[in-house]
């Protein structure tokens, strides 16, 4: 596949290596690293993602690919997208503001709006690089952080209400996102236009069978499914490894998710919570959106299945963030010192005990402090 686009076999696999090496260190250095002491830089990181996703829309700076503006070109290693890094930069902010505010996250003017706000912000810059894919994972990243911070179910109702009425005004204004919902519907009805994607990808999973065609025999990749290597690399694991691989990964991925929000029910403060449910839904949430995709469940959305697809600094994110979140895990508290711990966090231990982990028996609990 890669000799056939770039006459060189080792074209996509050495530069994934690379930003691969880039983010297991990533991964380590985080995941040793005390993850209190990232609060500090989040408004910086914050900031610096912004003004990189704004810059990567200046003509002659940001690459353009089928017609969206959101990479660099990062010379030997490919292309650079700053919304990837986006994505941990305000994970870590919007944790770190959530922590800061405290119980006036559910005070309608002081907490629900500005987090609005900056959640459209942030929306704005990723619908100019035309990107819905992203925009999609950090509503996930949002929503989430802000339930897990202890925010009101109907500002989160409200939230969702409000974003899904702008996604339909977009997808009807936007003729390439309609003809996109309209080939989801049946890709059949054109499958040689707006449908052949999604027409492809089944024709590969279906291919697979049980066991699959064997690693490195798939005909979809040569050609036949566009972006085969990224987006729809699912197809090409089904087609490859049948319904055993692709089970096996989607198992992976459910196992994932669950030690993800166990580590978030068990982490220390707010800040630890809201950062490790945010990561895990953005990881987790990416992940279906993209197998969604692939199946035919959901219409064509464009983002990379994580940890699997190429792209070099989504692979890069992704590893440091599983750093952060290994760095919570490590910080994290069993349930008899949660239910023994006063101070600061206590009102938060009384939120998380309703909303997220069972109450500890007294008795424990007293065996614990004797």
């Amino acid at each position: 596949f890669a000799y056939t686009k770039h006459e060189s076999a080792f074209y996509y696999s050495l530069r994934q290596a690379v930003w691969m090496a880039i983010g297991f260190t990533a991964l380590f250095a985080l995941s040793r690293f005390d993850y209190h002491k990232l609060r500090p830089l989040a408004p910086a990181a914050a900031v610096g993602a912004l003004l990189l996703m704004i810059l990567v829309l200046v003509p002659h700076l940001g690459v353009t690919v089928n017609g969206a503006r959101r990479w660099f070109d990062a010379g030997p290693f490919g292309t650079f997208e700053p919304s990837e890094l986006g994505k941990l930069a305000f994970a870590l902010f919007i944790a770190h503001w959530i922590d800061r505010r405290g119980d006036r996250i559910n005070d309608f003017q002081r907490g629900f709006l500005p987090y609005v706000a900056m959640l459209g912000g942030v929306l704005v810059l990723l619908m100019l690089q035309k990107d819905l894919g992203t925009s999609v994972v950090m509503v996930g990243i949002f929503v989430s952080a802000y339930w897990a911070g202890g925010g009101r179910m109907r500002h989160v109702v409200l939230m969702l209400a409000g974003l899904l009425l702008a996604f339909i005004a977009l997808t009807i204004i936007e003729p390439y996102r309609f003809a996109r919902l309209t080939s989801w519907v049946n890709p059949l009805a054109d499958p040689l236009g707006t449908g052949f994607q999604s027409t492809q990808s089944i024709y590969g999973l279906a291919s697979g069978g049980f066991f699959g065609v064997g690693i490195g025999h798939s005909v979809e990749k040569y050609g036949w499914l566009p972006e085969a290597h990224t987006d729809f690399i699912f197809a090409i694991i089904g087609e490859e490894t049948g319904l055993i691989g692709t089970t096996l990964v989607m198992l992976g991925f459910l196992f994932f998710t669950w030690r993800g929000y166990r580590t978030s029910m068990r982490a220390p403060d707010t800040f630890g919570v809201t950062l490790a449910a945010s990561i895990t839904t953005w990881i987790a949430f990416q992940a279906l959106l993209n197998m969604a995709t692939v199946t035919n469940t959901l219409p064509v959305t464009g983002v990379p299945l994580p940890f699997f697809s190429y792209g070099g600094t989504a692979l890069a994110s992704t590893l440091a963030a599983v750093g952060v979140l290994l760095s919570i895990a490590r910080k994290g508290t069993t349930r008899t010192n949660t239910h023994s711990r006063k101070g600061k966090d206590a009102p938060f231990d009384s939120w998380r005990r309703n909303r997220w982990a069972p109450v500890p028996s007294a008795r424990r609990s007293t065996r614990a402090s004797r």
